[in-house]
């Protein structure tokens, strides 16, 4: 038996426009973004969804609450699926945060998945929390359809340990802000990736994605 896995990125904010790092801190959707989650809510309407799950930061609430909408199903929101805590990194830009902290940047661009920068966390935590809950819905679950709508690190977990890429690998894939992805999962934890980056739904509606990490 397996658990389907239906994750998409939330729509684009204000602070992903202008290349600010969110983490745990917060922007309300674009103009654009609230678009993305309407086209993603009526490109999901042709999947089965029997659970629906979100990160609780606000970028992640505000596009669930559109896409709520269309599937027709409430989501329960979680905090093991927010963003990685970016600690004194957030509402910086990574050139501001290059130009502040350069010791603390030229680490952080080191790939080291057990540093944490200053108030943050590591990847490593960002991958135990996010993988090790992703699993615990899928065993709750199994033989189900769960719908999640989380952030660009908590993706790029799941892909990580799909493929099961070291966590010091610099990331070679897209995550696109409304991009559609699925995995399934089965009972003995065997991951599988179905789709990925899947924008379809946008390209429909006339609109673009963006990838910012």
């Amino acid at each position: 038996m397996k658990t389907t896995i239906i994750a998409v990125r939330h729509g684009e904010t204000e602070w992903n426009k202008v290349e600010k790092q969110q983490g745990h801190l917060d922007s309300p959707l674009t103009i654009s973004g609230r678009l993305q989650a309407e086209a993603m809510g009526d490109g999901l309407r042709e999947c089965t969804i029997d659970v629906f799950y979100s990160s609780d930061l606000g970028r992640a609430v505000e596009t669930s609450e559109v896409i709520e909408k269309h599937v027709r199903l409430p989501f329960v929101t979680d905090e093991r699926l927010r963003e990685r805590h970016l600690g004194n990194m957030q509402g910086l830009t990574k050139k501001e945060y290059r130009e502040r902290f350069p010791d603390e940047w030229q680490r952080f661009r080191s790939y080291d998945p057990d540093y944490a920068l200053p108030g943050g966390e590591s990847v490593r935590q960002r991958y135990e929390r996010a993988v090790g809950y992703v699993e615990e819905i899928a065993l709750r679950h199994i033989g189900k359809s769960v719908l999640i709508v989380t952030h660009g690190g908590i993706l790029m977990s799941m892909m990580y340990r799909t493929l099961r890429l070291p966590l010091h690998q610099e990331r070679t894939f897209t995550l696109c802000n409304g991009g559609i992805n699925v995995f399934t999962i089965t009972s003995e934890l065997r991951w599988n990736l179905e789709v990925w980056g899947d924008t379809h739904h946008l390209a429909v509606h006339g609109l673009s994605a963006m990838d910012d990490n």
